[in-house]
């Protein structure tokens, strides 16, 4: 059995060895975050076909509900006061929140082309609106008429009975979409001057003077606007050199208008928009102008001062002081103060970070988008709000001169949070209609009942028609109407095979 192995027996007892000591586990202190995973992952968030569109979708809803929550803080002692019911301005503006979400899923539900056939109504409907609001102020401030019937028109807004209506945000979306369609229509044409004269020029130029009379600081988020689109349409840069120089002069013609009447001025009182603009260049004493109170340094003061009060984390929501009337327009030009001292600097950081996901998606829908039309139109509404969070903040904070600007989904108001929506819904529609987005709908569709009731698929990207059979055969074609064999693909410009010598007659043929 042992076929000559030899077995050893040893006395000895085992030897029992020490286990082998683990590794400590690693504290979370020790831990470390690295930069370069954390970096490799947001790009893999951002590579998903649906980024731009749930981008969209994050920083415009939580933008709403910030607004929403403020609106009530900077109102709800007001409204107490004044009626005995605090959540009035809330309940307004939740209508009117509720309205333009009903607006953004209308749209976002829109094809580009639906987009370009209302382009042209919708600029005319803008354009009554501000010619009728315009003749409204006119008449009143000429001859003391106050309305037409029902129909009342004041400085910013038209009033039909309780409904009221600022033409100057529907002149906005309007000019996005006719400016978008001008321009993608034109395409490479738009380097010569004559095709940007005719007819974008004189319609803008004729928007601008309706809004800026009365609205200067609607006119340059107009301006904004127009600056978007011509960039995204690769305008070339002394078209806008030449542009920058015309609009500066516009717009000193518009600052010198006030002391004829436009806008809240008036032909007796001094320039307020002259004053603005000086007091923002040599800010006077605080102390002379909280005493005086006056007209052109008082708010941008006061606004200051609550701000400085929230600090890096603020006094608390709804804990503010200087919404006690010390701060006029709390609730709407200068909530971003309200903000900053009630959230404190974080959270002002935190809209402008929403801010900045905005811009980001906008643009990331604009280079994306294979449709010209599409391509404008989201730089263009991207433009525009975004210039107009910009010159609210730059006011409210002293960057900029005060200009009277709402702050976008956060200030109180009804026709700017209707038509914001709107335009973020016609983002929507452009991000799902993006190359990669759109095969991913159609690959994996979601259910129809989702279908009809959010939003249909897009069209899958470069989709064309079938090509149509050719012509039957009527019979021998006349050899003179013969294609020769070596012609077929040549060009139609001169060919290297036949001489510029030669008889007059084979130079002919």
């Amino acid at each position: 059995m042992g076929e000559g192995r030899d077995i050893q027996v040893s006395n000895e007892p085992p030897v029992r060895r020490a286990p082998a000591a683990t590794p400590p586990a690693e504290s979370p202190a020790a831990a470390r975050w690295d930069p370069a995973g954390g970096l490799a992952a947001l790009r893999g968030l951002l590579a998903r076909p649906l980024a731009s569109y749930y981008l969209l979708l994050s920083s415009a809803g939580l933008l709403l509900l910030i607004g929403l929550t403020m609106v009530f803080s900077a109102t709800s002692v007001r409204d107490y006061a004044e009626g005995g019911d605090a959540a009035a301005s809330l309940t307004k503006q939740t209508v009117f929140a509720v309205i333009g979400v009903g607006a953004f899923w209308a749209c976002q539900r829109l094809p580009a082309r639906t987009f370009r056939a209302v382009s042209r109504p919708a600029l005319g409907v803008a354009v009554a609106l501000l010619l009728l609001l315009n003749l409204l102020v006119a008449l009143e401030s000429l001859f003391g008429v106050a309305s037409i019937g029902p129909l009342k028109g004041e400085l910013l807004s038209l009033s039909l009975g309780p409904i009221s209506l600022q033409p100057a945000e529907v002149a906005k979306f309007a000019l996005v979409l006719w400016a978008a369609h001008v321009l993608a229509r034109k395409g490479a044409a738009l380097g010569w001057w004559r095709e940007l004269a005719t007819p974008l020029f004189p319609v803008v130029g004729l928007i601008f003077v309706l809004v800026g009379y009365n609205d200067l600081g609607s006119m340059l988020c107009l301006l904004a606007l127009v600056v978007g689109l011509l960039w995204a349409a690769g305008v070339r840069a002394r078209v806008f050199a030449a542009l920058s120089a015309i609009g500066l002069a516009g717009i000193g013609l518009l600052v010198a208008a006030a002391s004829l009447g436009a806008g809240s001025g008036s032909r007796d009182a001094e320039n307020y928009r002259l004053g603005r603009l000086t007091m923002w260049l040599e800010p006077p004493d605080p102390q002379t102008c909280i005493e005086l109170k006056l007209e052109n340094c008082y708010q941008p003061i006061m606004a200051r001062y609550a701000i400085g009060n929230g600090g890096w984390f603020g006094v608390g929501l709804g804990q503010s002081v200087f919404k006690w009337d010390w701060l006029p327009e709390a609730h709407n030009d200068f909530i971003f103060a309200i903000v900053a001292e009630e959230l404190g600097v974080v959270g002002c950081t935190v809209i402008l970070v929403l801010f900045a996901v905005l811009a980001y998606t906008g643009m990331r829908i604009a280079r994306r988008v294979e449709d010209p039309f599409r391509r404008l139109a989201a730089a263009g509404v991207t433009a525009w709000l975004v210039g107009q969070a910009v010159i609210n903040i730059g006011g409210v904070t002293g960057l900029l001169p005060l200009t009277g600007v709402p702050l976008p989904f956060i200030s109180d108001g009804g026709s700017a949070l209707v038509v914001t929506l709107a335009a973020i819904g016609m983002l929507a529609s452009f991000a799902r209609a993006e190359p990669d987005a759109a095969r991913a709908l159609n690959a994996r569709p979601p259910a129809r009942w989702v279908r009809l009731v959010w939003a249909p698929l897009p069209p899958l990207p470069g989709r064309r028609r079938r090509p149509a059979p050719p012509p039957a055969d009527r019979g021998p074609v006349p050899r003179s109407r013969q294609r020769r064999q070596d012609d077929q693909a040549a060009t139609r410009g001169a060919r290297s095979d036949r001489a510029r010598a030669g008889a007059a007659n084979e130079r002919r043929r």
